[in-house]
């Protein structure tokens, strides 16, 4: 019946309710039967919308304001038709006042069905996908906003030259009875990591794994810790009580597990190093059908089945050469097949090496290649390690004559092993170091290290060109390992960058001496894990410009050596740690003169951090993942005094962001603005119209955000406005045809409810409009008026199908 078919869910329960009276009624009085069988065909018809809405409803865990007022109406409805089975033939002059109510139910009914499910359903679905990529990074990497503490596949890939017969005999050796753990062994280069993402998404594997496939990037300074809280996280659970200690969180580890059975579970803990067997021991249970993947340069026989993964053969390395070295209908003759043989020979079916090397040879002229393979002849018939970082090298030797570029390469370097770098950190630090004017030509330097295969770059999602906020950049281990030992060549004291990686509180001994190297480094970049205790021994480093700081610990303290720093332009401070760490001794930043931009990432900022110092010539903030309350908010210095020359301030995925800090209003040098994925943010200041000189405001994915506020026309100077995803925005101020420097209006995903007023067609400098195929339905009637105007639709697709198949 289809009434029972509502009875599962709380709004389809209370029209179900409505239904079953319907019908009784019906068969029961001859008075208002046409009425009640259209109220019927209409309940009966919308039963999948029900559905749907409901299940969104139970993915964003709450109701909504427009189905609990439908919810109230189809109460009284029922009441109503009840009310109508009492009516008899003699109470004739109480059926016209009836037959008018029926009319208004079934009015309301339709008016619900057809016009606010629509925006309901659009809306809810925007948020739901908001809500998941932010857990998941939205990424195609597994990360949560750029770090990998995910656990999910990395994406999809077209099979790689190859690897055919591998994955079929790795999938066999893993899906044996009795082997628990498989160990997939190769050198660097050789493509394990490739390999165990095709075995992920191989369609036998899904199907017998589902959701319980798990994907973990084991990097040399990885803990258990945050690898099972990650764990814990990608299943939305909770954990049964914060960890004790590391047997606790194997405990917990074992427990949850065992709750997610008794389905068949997958878990890959890709690049193990070597010597962690005792590391591997604590990821194994006795659990009917879990598997573990492990890959590895090393092979682990404690833990049974091993399967090496050779070099490709001679013609497979061929293919992956040749599409490396030229270019779509280029012609190949550029040299014989002969000095093309012993290229191909020389990297030992490596496809890192082959990509790498092709791609340094790609437009070469004849000679270049023939002196490569000459070289390549030189390398022993036993390719080891040491080997394939000469090949490798042999490559970035070719980048001598663009100098920039080639210290762009090795700068990558100074961020972890196996984290997405953000692209606007890399533009922070290129545009410093390398006095670039613009930040499109640092991203056309990373963009180059991309095609020659020397970098990956990752974007997670589509944006609008000129901003890259939602791109990073990868580096293969062995090409950062390259990059190391390139920066390493020179003895301490020459060397242009000077990368630290501290174990606990061990620092190099040359640090601890009376007597320090003199330090000459532009660049320094520090790591250090959660049990680095930030006791800082001193350093003198005067020619640093960009100082960066790695550290997973819970508490972080600038160290005082920092004020020594006279030149230091360039400051970013990130955590890679699960929780925001307590960022301490900001105050030392008043004492670099230099300082032009900060970027702190994943910290909790001290209250007034930014109105407590002098920061005279810094000129841009970025604050990423940051607990920022009243990191503005005046205190011994008006933030107008102490950030004087400030011109960008970018604040992202900020949780604790419900009011914009009315104080940034009265910084009027601020040129660029962007509020993104403040997810709690519900108003702006009216304060804001005082920012005379801004030319950029970037209000994305700010989903409580009401309203802009009229005083927005006082933007005089602005030329992108970009409110995105701003759900709740139900109306553009009447005020917005006031900005006639705007060129650009971008509104992805906002509501298809929001009114454009008339003054929009006052803005006679707005050249295009970017938004998604809804929105465009609001600008078609403007576009017959403002003909120069370019309308830029981009598909946005909120089919929930991609919830159970997508994996970030």
């Amino acid at each position: 019946m289809a009434a029972d078919m509502l009875g599962g869910n709380a709004i389809g329960a209370v029209f179900g309710e409505l239904l079953r009276v319907v019908l009784k009624v019906t068969k029961k009085t001859i008075m208002y039967k046409t009425k009640l069988k259209q109220i019927q065909e209409i309940l009966e018809s919308n039963i999948p919308i029900l559905e749907e809405i409901e299940q969104l409803n139970k993915k964003l865990d709450r109701g909504n304001e427009e189905t609990e007022k439908i919810m109230e109406v189809i109460r009284n409805g029922k009441t109503l038709v009840l009310e109508c089975s009492k009516i008899r033939w003699y109470d004739y002059w109480r059926r016209p006042r009836f037959t008018d109510k029926l009319t208004e139910l079934e009015g309301s009914i339709n008016y619900f069905f057809q016009t606010v499910m629509p925006a309901i359903t659009a809306r809810d679905t925007k948020i739901l996908r908001l809500e998941i990529r932010d857990l998941m990074g939205s990424g195609s990497n597994g990360t949560i906003h750029g770090r990998n503490v995910s656990c999910a596949i990395p994406e999809s890939l077209v099979m790689p030259v190859g690897l055919q017969v591998e994955l079929a005999e790795l999938k066999m050796e893993l899906f044996k009875d009795g082997v628990s753990i498989a160990v997939l062994s190769a050198p660097p280069g050789c493509g394990k990591t490739t390999l165990a993402g095709l075995l992920c998404h191989d369609e036998e594997v899904q199907e017998k794994f589902k959701d319980n496939i798990f994907y973990v990037i084991v990097s040399k300074n990885t803990n258990m810790e945050g690898i099972v809280r990650a764990l814990f996280s990608h299943k939305r659970q909770q954990y049964l009580s914060d960890f004790r200690s590391d047997e606790d969180v194997v405990y917990q580890l074992e427990q949850f597990l065992n709750s997610i059975g008794p389905s068949p579970i997958l878990l890959v803990l890709d690049d193990v190093w070597p010597e962690s067997e005792s590391f591997l021991e604590k990821f194994v249970f006795r659990i009917k059908d879990y598997k573990i993947l492990v890959t590895s340069r090393s092979v682990f026989p404690r833990f049974g089945s091993t399967y090496k993964l050779k070099p490709l053969n001679y013609e497979d390395s061929l293919t992956l050469f040749r599409s490396s070295a030229f270019l779509p209908n280029q012609s190949q003759d550029i040299a014989d097949e002969t000095v093309v043989s012993k290229i191909v020979k020389g990297c030992k079916g490596f496809p890192l090496a082959l990509k790498v090397v092709g791609r340094s040879l790609c437009g070469e002229p004849e000679e270049v290649w023939k002196t490569r393979a000459m070289e390549s002849s030189k390398v022993g018939s036993i390719f080891e390690h040491t080997d394939l970082l000469n090949s490798l090298q042999k490559s970035l030797d070719t980048l001598d004559s663009k100098v920039i570029l080639k210290e762009c390469f090795i700068d990558l370097c100074t961020f972890p092993e196996d984290q997405r770098i953000p692209v606007n950190a890399l533009v922070d630090m290129w545009m410093e170091l390398y006095n670039l004017d613009e930040e499109a030509y640092a991203v056309a330097k990373l963009q180059e290290l991309c095609n020659r295969n020397l970098a990956d770059l990752v974007v997670t999602r589509n944006v609008v060109s000129g901003f890259y906020n939602q791109q990073f950049a990868m580096q293969h281990d062995l090409l950062r390992e390259l990059a190391i030992r390139q920066s390493d060549l020179e003895p301490i004291e020459g060397r242009k960058r000077l990368i630290l990686e501290i174990s606990a509180n061990n620092v190099p001994a040359w640090w601890m001496e009376q007597n320090q190297p003199s330090i000459s480094c532009r660049l320094m970049s520090i790591s250090t894990d959660e049990k680095f205790s930030s006791s800082w021994f001193f350093i003198q480093a005067p020619e640093v410009e960009v100082l960066v700081l790695n550290f997973r610990s819970k508490n972080h303290t600038l160290p005082e050596f920092i004020k020594k720093m006279e030149k230091l332009k360039v400051l970013i401070v990130q955590n890679y740690g699960f929780f925001p760490t307590e960022l301490n001794n900001f105050l030392l930043l008043g004492s670099v003169t230099s300082l032009k931009r900060i970027r702190l990432e994943h910290v909790s900022i001290p209250p007034s951090a930014f109105t407590s110092v002098k920061l005279e010539i810094l000129q841009k903030i970025t604050l990423y993942m940051c607990n920022i309350s009243q990191v503005f908010s005046a205190s011994t210095i008006l933030v107008s005094e102490s950030l004087p020359n400030i011109m960008e301030i970018n604040i992202e995925y900020s949780n604790d962001l419900t009011e914009f800090p009315v104080e940034i209003c009265l910084l009027t040098k601020l040129k660029k603005l962007s509020i993104i994925n403040c997810h709690n943010l519900i108003s702006l200041p009216n304060e804001i119209g005082k920012l005379v000189n801004l030319e950029v405001l970037r209000l994305v994915s700010c989903i409580e955000l009401l309203e802009l506020p009229n005083t927005i026309g006082g933007l005089c100077n602005l030329s992108i406005l970009d409110i995105s995803e701003c759900l709740e925005i139900e109306r553009l101020p009447e005020e917005i045809g006031e900005l006639q420097n705007l060129r650009q209006l971008i509104m992805m995903g906002c509501s298809i409810n929001c009114v454009l007023p008339s003054s929009i067609m006052n803005l006679e400098q707005l050249k295009e409009v970017v938004c998604d195929e809804e929105t465009a339905i609001l600008w078609k009637p403007i576009m017959l008026v403002c003909k120069n105007l370019k309308l830029k639709v981009q598909k946005e697709d909120i089919n929930l199908n991609w919830l159970y198949n997508h994996r970030s």
